[in-house]
Formats: C-alpha cells, sequence, structure tokens
C-alpha cells in the first residue's frame, strides 16, 4: 500500500501529541484519515504495539478534544509488509467547532485542513460553525469565551434563594448539553461584553452633558447600577394641596423599572453596540439595538401581544421575579402615566427601539415664559418664586446653591430669580457673602 498526504490523509511516525491536532482538523472539515506508523516521505515504519497505540489516541482525544469527538473517530490496524499501521479514521462532527480543551474556542484551539496541512481556523470560520451547528438563535449558541465567571448572577440567585449549581445552568441553557457555556452565558456572566451607556444632559438636547456613565460586567450588574443612577437623577418634587404636601417623582418608578428591563430583555446581541439611556430636563430615553420582530406592529405590543426576540434571558429574569409575566411591560408604562399630561413615546425602527418617559414634573417648573397680557399658565420664573415660597415655608432659610439644586438650573439663574423675589418684597437677604441666605419676609 502506498501512502501520501492529501487533504484528507496526515501522516504519522508516531502517536505523539501533535496526532490531536489533525483529529480536530478533520472533525472540523470534511473527515480524514491519520495513518501512526508511516513517515511523511510514505515511508511503512510500522509501530510495535498496534492495540496500544489505539488506546493511546483514543485517550488523547478523549482527554484534550472538545466537544466530546469520539464517536466520530474509529481505529483500524492494517498490516503492510508484515508492518503493523493504525489508521484513525475521522468523520466529519456534527457539533462543530472542535477545539483543543485547553485552548478554548479562539483561533489557536481550532483547526481545519487546508490543503495538505492543519490551520488554526479564523475568528469568522468559528463563528460560522456554531452557526451551522447551533442555529441562528444568538442565546443558543456556544460562546467563543469558555472562561467565564458568575459572581454577580450567583448572588442574585442566592438573594432569592435560588440555587444556581451545574443543573439549574443547563435547565436555564446558560450551559449546552454537552457543558460548555452558551452565549445566554455569555451575557449572564462577569466578562459580558455589552454595556449599558447612560448620560445626563442640561435642558432639552444633547447640547451639554452634565454626567455621564459607562455600566459593564454581567446584565446582571448592569441592571442594578443602571438602575440606581436613574433613581438618583429622579427626584422628588412636592406640591401642596391646602395643607397637604404631595410628592411626586420625575419619573413613576414602575415605568423606569420596566423600561430598562425591556431595554436588555429584548435587544438584539449579535450586534456589539451599548444600549444607550439619556436623561433630560423633560424625559428619559431608553434606545437598545434591534427592532420590532418581523410581523408585529407597535399596536400589537401595547395589546399585550408578546414575542421576545431572547426568550431564554426572559425566562432567567422570570425566574427572579425581575418580571412578572411576558407581554405585560409596556401596559405597566402607559399605566404608570395614567391621566398624566404627557404620555410615554414607543418609537420603533429596522434596527432600533425606544422608549421615551416623560418627566411628569417638568410642565409645572420649566414652561416658557408666556407673552404678555396672555391668559396661559403661570411663567416659568412664578413656578420658580412658589417652589422656593413653598421650601421657605418648611426651612428658615435658604441659600443660591440650594436654590440651584432645587428649580435644577444654573447658578446664575438662581440667583437673578432670588433677587427678583428680593426686588419684590417676597424674600430678605440675611448674612453677606459666602454667609448670604435669603429668608420670608
Amino acid at each position: 500500500m502506498k501512502f501520501q498526504e492529501t487533504e484528507a490523509v496526515e501522516l504519522k511516525a508516531v502517536a505523539q501529541d501533535g496526532i490531536k491536532k489533525e483529529i480536530v482538523a478533520f472533525a472540523n472539515s470534511n473527515g480524514g484519515t491519520v495513518y501512526v506508523g508511516v513517515g511523511d516521505d510514505g515511508t511503512v515504519l510500522g509501530v510495535e504495539d498496534a492495540d496500544g497505540c489505539a488506546l493511546q489516541v483514543s485517550n488523547m482525544v478523549r482527554d484534550a478534544v472538545r466537544p466530546d469527538v469520539t464517536m466520530f473517530v474509529s481505529y483500524e490496524t492494517l498490516d503492510c509488509d508484515g508492518r503493523a499501521v493504525v489508521a484513525v479514521k475521522v468523520q466529519r462532527g456534527t457539533n462543530r467547532p472542535y477545539y483543543m480543551a485547553k485552548k478554548g474556542l479562539r483561533p489557536e484551539g481550532v483547526y481545519v485542513r487546508q490543503g495538505y496541512s492543519s490551520v488554526p481556523a479564523t475568528d469568522a470560520a468559528i463563528r460560522q460553525m456554531i452557526k451551522e451547528t447551533d442555529g441562528d438563535s444568538f442565546e443558543d449558541m456556544r460562546s467563543l469565551d469558555q472562561g467565564l465567571t458568575f459572581e454577580s448572577t450567583k448572588g442574585e440567585f442566592e438573594a432569592r434563594n435560588i440555587p444556581f449549581g451545574s443543573p439549574q445552568m443547563q435547565t436555564l441553557k446558560i450551559t449546552s448539553s454537552d457543558g460548555l457555556y452558551t452565549n445566554l452565558g455569555l451575557l449572564l456572566s462577569d466578562q459580558c461584553p455589552h454595556t449599558i451607556k447612560a448620560a445626563v444632559f442640561e435642558g432639552t438636547d444633547q447640547s451639554v452633558f452634565k454626567d455621564r456613565r459607562e455600566f459593564s460586567g454581567s446584565l446582571m450588574r448592569q441592571l442594578g447600577e443602571a438602575y440606581d443612577y436613574i433613581d438618583f437623577h429622579n427626584q422628588t418634587h412636592a406640591t401642596f394641596q391646602k395643607l397637604l404636601r404631595v410628592d411626586t417623582r420625575d419619573y413613576p418608578e414602575v415605568a423606569v423599572r420596566e423600561a430598562l428591563l425591556n431595554s436588555l430583555v429584548h435587544r438584539d446581541y449579535s450586534f456589539h453596540a451599548s444600549t444607550l439611556i439619556g436623561i433630560y430636563d423633560d424625559r428619559i430615553e431608553f434606545v437598545s439595538v434591534g427592532g420590532l420582530l418581523p410581523g408585529l406592529e407597535l399596536e400589537d405590543l401595547m395589546m399585550g401581544v408578546s414575542a421576545c426576540r431572547n426568550p431564554h434571558l426572559a425566562n432567567v429574569f422570570y425566574r427572579l421575579q425581575l418580571i412578572e409575566a411576558y407581554g405585560t411591560g409596556m401596559r405597566k408604562i402607559m399605566g404608570a402615566y395614567a391621566g398624566a399630561a404627557t404620555q410615554p413615546q414607543i418609537i420603533a425602527t429596522n434596527n432600533a427601539f425606544k422608549i421615551v418617559l416623560p418627566n411628569v414634573n417638568f410642565t409645572a417648573t420649566k414652561t416658557k415664559e408666556p407673552a404678555a397680557n396672555s391668559t396661559e399658565a403661570p411663567s416659568a420664573s412664578h413656578s420658580r418664586e412658589d417652589e422656593i415660597l413653598r421650601f421657605l415655608a418648611e426651612h428658615p432659610s435658604i441659600t443660591r446653591k440650594e436654590a440651584q439644586a432645587l428649580l435644577e438650573v444654573s447658578q446664575s439663574t438662581a440667583g437673578r430669580i432670588l433677587k427678583e423675589m428680593v426686588d419684590k418684597g417676597q424674600i430678605a437677604t440675611l448674612g453677606a457673602g459666602r454667609a448670604l441666605r435669603y429668608e420670608l419676609v
């Protein structure tokens, strides 16, 4: 029998460690045979113990190749002019890509057959093999990163007394049936590559930044930190109904929670673009990548029709009691604004989804100044004066800095309003310089 290396034939003099690379390459490509006991030039050298050689190769493949490829590898002993040659026959695997366990799902661990050689696969080739094997569902695909940790997610489960071990991870689709982490696992891991970017702007446009943050790590960690950030900027304003004080937050907490959850659960994570949160004087905007699923209209969402892009992620959130039921988020958002002068907006394009929550206190404090002799509502200046008078009804005095924070205006604007109130005789100054304060007349 004449031996020669080809795209489907590899020759090895002895069963050394490098044979694993050839088996991985054949399993990821169109199959092939590794002949052990034959030199590179085709000379038959033979092996002393054919059965021992086959067992050695079998053990190496079982221990070093992932996923399990042993069912696609068979062994045969050939008699070549009185010398024993072991034929290791490899079929194309059904769970590609196969890789060296110590190297992981990276080019240095995944090999394919190219001509007469076995070479590292490209990132694009690895992703294509994963897609062909796992389908188009991003959540179900095996993660390219298998060195994942789950400290944040584990903490969320423990806080609710829910087990989070290997059986639960497989049930939740965090790991696949062969024990590999899926992309859902990647999203919930501390190594999650996707982020949330949040920014606070002065006014109603993006001309002036007041603050910006980026939240990374597990989606569980991002969810908690992003909500705390919004909550910090969700101020409370007081109004009086006769003698009764009524505190109203700028944004209903239920609406904020549901909008944030929606932006994470329904996002298209196959794109590497951050979820965006913009906080303006008059609104909060939540923008996530991924428009409506094919066949859905905005009216369907408002009616409670649910077609989730990431059902496994939604199921994890459901198990953690972060969402109560599928399809209720939009109705909760609209319900939180029942009777409000301005209603939330839902905007969808082919590639993005935006939820706009209006500031329910904005119209009371930041409307435009009406023209002279106008019959419109009181001006913003008058409304701000009322805010200061209400504050002074409960406090002995107020400083310019306190007025600035109370009205959410600039330093110069706060000073101007206080001066006008002094000129009108509504308040009086107390002290001077840095100790300057204002009190009711």
